[in-house]
Order: structure tokens, then sequence, then C-alpha cells
């Protein structure tokens, strides 16, 4: 009994450590494609009001891309932070941007309702191609991507942001 504890504790350990492996690799986001920031700006999108919009405009500032959803429970948690984050960040001449995966009338209502002060765009189920690109294969919400002025990826974030970090890596634009 005791040789077969011996033989199957370091078999499940192993087992265990292959799983987490993978399974850290699977939600890690890939690198992002180089074409990724070129294809965001050929992008035109309505904001939260309707108005389409095109995403060339925002080329060559430093840009916080936010990919959220309203029925993201952990997307809407972050937003009031995110919109403190754009007052803070407005005087280094660095930008916020959100990208909804949502309807129109949807995100439209959270805008007001939360009173979200950085342009909210609309780009429904069309951004999952987007979020491929910057290396969120799987998907998840919310994702945040840095691009610097001179439209390099700087960082990605999957999951709730880490304010703290985000402060920090803001040096990266």
């Amino acid at each position: 009994m005791k040789r077969n504890i011996l033989i199957f504790v370091p078999i499940a350990i192993l087992f265990c450590a292959i799983g987490i492996y993978f399974g850290a690799q699977r939600h890690t986001p890939a690198a992002p494609e180089n074409a990724a920031v070129a294809s965001l700006f050929t992008q035109s999108m309505p904001d939260a009001s309707g108005k389409a919009s095109s995403l060339a405009q925002w080329q060559g500032k430093p840009l916080i891309v936010n990919f959220w959803a309203t029925w993201c429970a952990p997307c809407v948690e972050e937003m009031p932070e995110l919109n403190a984050l754009q007052a803070e960040i407005a005087s280094k001449n660095i930008q916020i941007i959100g990208i909804g995966i949502d309807s129109q009338d949807n995100i439209a209502q959270f805008a007001e309702k939360y009173k979200i002060s950085y342009p909210l765009y609309v780009a429904g189920s069309g951004a999952t191609a987007l979020l491929r690109q910057f290396g969120n294969q799987a998907g998840g919400l919310p994702f945040t991507v840095l691009i610097g002025r001179d439209g390099a990826v700087k960082k990605v974030y999957l999951g709730s942001i880490k304010f703290d970090e985000i402060r920090k890596d803001l040096a990266l634009l």
C-alpha cells in the first residue's frame, strides 16, 4: 500500500503540473499580430450615441483600449475606475477608448447611467476578430491593450485590470 502511494503521488503531481501549465497557456494572451493596431485604426464604429466614428482619429496617440460588455460583471466593476483614470491621465495626453461587445442601445444606456467620460464604441460581435488579432484567442473579457504613440502594442491585460499595475505600465507609453 505504501509503495503504491509512493508511485501514484509523484504521478499525480506531474499531471497536476501539466494541467496547470496548459491551463495557463490557454488563458494567457498570445503575442498580438503586427497588423492588430493597423486593423484597429481601419475600423469605423458607431459611438454610444450611434454616430459612426473612424478609429483612425486615435492614430499617433497613446491609447488604452478596453474591450468590454454590459453583461460582463468584471467589465462593469472596473468602468468607474477606468473613468477616474481617464481624468487622471488626460493631462498626459493618453486616451482611453472602450470597445463594447454589445448592442448600441445597451451601451448608450450604460454610458448615461454611469457617466462614462471617455469614448465608447459599439463593435458588437465583430470585436471577436479584433480580440484575436491582439492575442486574445479565448475571447475573454475584459481585455485591455496599451498602444504607444508609435502604434506598437506595449502590453495586454486579460481579465480585470490591476490599476496599480496599469499606472506603472503607463510609463511604457
